[in-house]
């Protein structure tokens, strides 16, 4: 009797779809990972069955309505191994940004009848809800993650986490530092890498895509920046961007945009 394979899953909250599209760009290696594995839900890529047990489950995008509640518990309850992929998932994501204004007021002055608008008072990551089991992180993700996960989590061994700043990756790839030559407010030096150093490669300044690195001195980079001449609500912005919801980044924005209104 053939050995039945691993059950997965890919599930969508409040996200754009661009980390589901990690798993479609895999090109062929997607199809070396359909023989490994089963894949029960994927409405992107066709599957559709949302309540079927799984052994991996990924989880795009953040919890932002009443519904996502109840689902991503549904999710948890289903699934032996829960990972969330990229920044919506891992800290709500762009989306998060409305944490920090009054949720009904602008719900009210962009809709007609807001009174069919169903929506929590804040965007949040997955792990405020339920246990995660592993955090990708990324805005989006990318192959080389989402292969290494699934790959370290179906032979039973302890995914591997890049936790070194972006900083470190520029060094490996000679690529000239944005902050010292064109004096840019670069968040490098609080990001972890797993981009490749893509942006600062190109002259641009990093946006944090992939959150913050092991032990980021948000406060020394936030100085940097005033020092730049970034006003503090500019310095807020850097930080308050697209991982709004991770701690360091959101205490040291809130700190900044708070010294603004001060």
């Amino acid at each position: 009797m053939a050995a039945t394979k691993p059950r997965v899953a890919v599930h969508k909250f409040s996200s754009c779809d661009g980390c589901q599209l990690a798993f479609l760009n895999l090109g062929d290696a997607l199809l070396q990972v359909a023989e490994l594995v089963e894949l029960a839900h994927f409405a992107e890529a066709g599957p559709v069955d949302p309540d079927a047990p799984v052994d991996i489950a990924f989880v795009e995008g953040s919890v932002s309505t009443p519904e996502d509640l109840e689902r991503i518990a549904r999710v948890r309850a289903n699934s032996r191994f829960l990972v969330t992929i990229g920044a919506c998932a891992t800290a709500g994501g762009v989306q998060a940004l409305r944490n920090l204004a009054n949720t009904a007021e602008w719900v009210a002055a962009i809709y007609a009848k807001p009174d069919h608008i169903r929506l929590l008072e804040h965007s949040t990551p997955i792990a405020s809800h339920v246990k995660v089991d592993l955090e990708l992180w990324g805005c989006p993700v990318n192959a080389r993650q989402i292969i290494g996960a699934l790959r370290a989590l179906l032979f039973g061994v302890t995914p591997a986490e890049e936790r070194d700043k972006v900083c470190l990756e520029c060094k490996r790839r000679q690529s000239v530092c944005v902050v010292v030559t064109k004096g840019l407010a670069c968040m490098g030096p609080v990001t972890r890498t797993g981009c490749g150093a893509l942006c600062p490669s190109f002259g641009r300044d990093c946006y944090a895509c992939y959150g913050p690195a092991e032990n980021p001195n948000t406060a020394a980079l936030a100085r940097r920046f005033e020092g730049l001449g970034l006003s503090p609500a500019a310095v807020g912005r850097r930080f308050l961007f697209i991982n709004s919801g991770a701690p360091a980044f959101r205490d040291q924005g809130l700190g900044a945009s708070g010294k603004a209104n001060g």
